[in-house]
C-alpha cells in the first residue's frame, strides 16, 4: 500500500478531533473583522462569539491558503518519504485549490522520488467534510494514491449540497443576491434554498416563505435526488442554529428512515459568506 497522508484545509467545517480519529491533517484558512488582526489557526472567538458579532453587524472577511502554506504543510512529509494526497476546497468559491496545484508542481521538482496528488473537491462546508470522510474510509480500505484519485473523481458529481439561509444581507454583501431581492426577502420573510453546482459554484435554485419551509424543502431535496446505490452517509452543518439542524434530521428519520452521521458547526470561513442561520444539507445523490 502506499505510505502517503491525506490533506485537507478548514473550509470542510470538521472538527480538528474528527479530523484526527480519520487521520486526515489540515491547511488553515483565515478570516478577519474589519479592523482586526487575521484569525489563522485554532484561536479566535468561539461559534457563537462570531455569528453574534455577524449579528451585531460585524463583517467578516476570509483569506485563502497561500502557496507558502502548502510549501511549508507539504515538505515535512515529503521529507519524511511519505506522499501527499490533498482534498481541496472547490475551485469554484476560493483560490485555494490553485495555490495547492501550484505548490505541488513545485515541490514535484525538489522531490522526484515523492508523489504530489492535488484533487478539486468541488465542494464546501461539510459536502467537503462528507467527501473527505469518504476518501479516509477509501484509504483505510488499502486504496493506493492513484486509486484514491480515481475514486474521488468518479464520487465527486455525486456530493450534494443543499442549504438555507436565514439572512439574506450575508449573501448580497458577497455578490450572491441583488440588494433588492435581499430587501423583499426581509420584509416577506423569503428564504432561498441554494446548492454547489458541478462546477463548484454556489447557485441560488429556490425560494420558500418561511424558515419552517426552507428546513423541509432541504428535506424534500434528499428525498427527491438520493442514491440507495452509492454510501448513505448523510452529515449537516449549521451556523449557530442547532435546533434547525435536529429538527432537518428528524425529518429525515421520520420520513426516510435515514439516520444522520454528523451535525457540525459552520466555521468561519464558510460562515462569513452565508452568515449566523444557515443550515445545509450533505449526501449522495444522482447528481449534485
Amino acid at each position: 500500500m502506499d505510505n502517503y497522508v491525506i490533506f485537507a484545509d478548514t473550509a470542510c467545517d470538521i472538527p480538528e478531533k474528527v479530523l484526527k480519529q480519520w487521520n486526515v491533517s489540515w491547511i488553515y484558512l483565515g478570516y478577519a473583522f474589519e479592523g482586526e488582526e487575521e484569525v489563522r489557526g485554532s484561536g479566535g472567538p468561539g461559534i457563537k462569539e462570531f455569528y453574534d458579532a455577524m449579528r451585531s453587524g460585524k463583517t467578516a472577511r476570509t483569506s485563502a491558503a497561500n502557496i507558502e502554506c502548502f510549501r511549508e504543510a507539504f515538505t515535512p512529509i515529503l521529507e519524511e518519504g511519505k506522499d501527499v494526497f490533498y482534498l481541496a476546497f472547490s475551485s469554484g468559491l476560493s483560490s485555494t485549490y490553485s495555490s495547492a496545484a501550484t505548490a505541488a508542481e513545485e515541490l514535484k521538482e525538489a522531490y522526484p522520488e515523492r508523489k504530489l496528488t492535488v484533487v478539486d473537491s468541488l465542494a464546501a462546508s461539510s459536502g467537503y467534510g462528507l467527501f473527505l470522510y469518504l476518501c479516509a474510509k477509501k484509504r483505510d480500505s488499502g486504496a493506493t494514491a492513484e486509486e484514491l484519485r480515481e475514486y474521488a473523481e468518479t464520487l465527486r458529481p455525486h456530493i450534494c449540497h443543499w442549504f438555507t439561509v436565514d439572512d439574506l444581507v450575508y449573501l448580497k454583501r458577497g455578490g450572491r443576491v441583488s440588494a433588492a431581492t435581499a430587501l423583499a426577502g426581509s420584509v416577506l420573510g423569503i428564504k432561498p434554498i441554494l446548492h454547489v453546482d458541478d462546477e463548484g459554484r454556489l447557485i441560488n435554485m429556490s425560494k420558500v416563505r418561511g424558515r419552517k419551509n426552507s428546513v423541509k424543502a432541504l428535506a424534500d431535496k434528499y428525498g427527491e435526488l438520493r442514491d440507495d446505490s452509492l454510501d448513505g452517509t448523510v452529515f449537516i452543518s449549521n451556523a449557530d442554529c442547532s435546533e434547525d439542524a435536529k429538527e432537518l434530521a428528524g425529518m429525515l428519520k421520520d420520513r426516510y428512515g435515514v439516520s444522520v452521521e454528523l451535525i457540525v458547526d459552520i466555521g468561519p470561513v464558510i460562515g462569513a459568506h452565508s452568515g449566523p442561520g444557515t443550515l445545509a444539507l450533505f449526501f449522495l445523490g444522482k447528481n449534485k
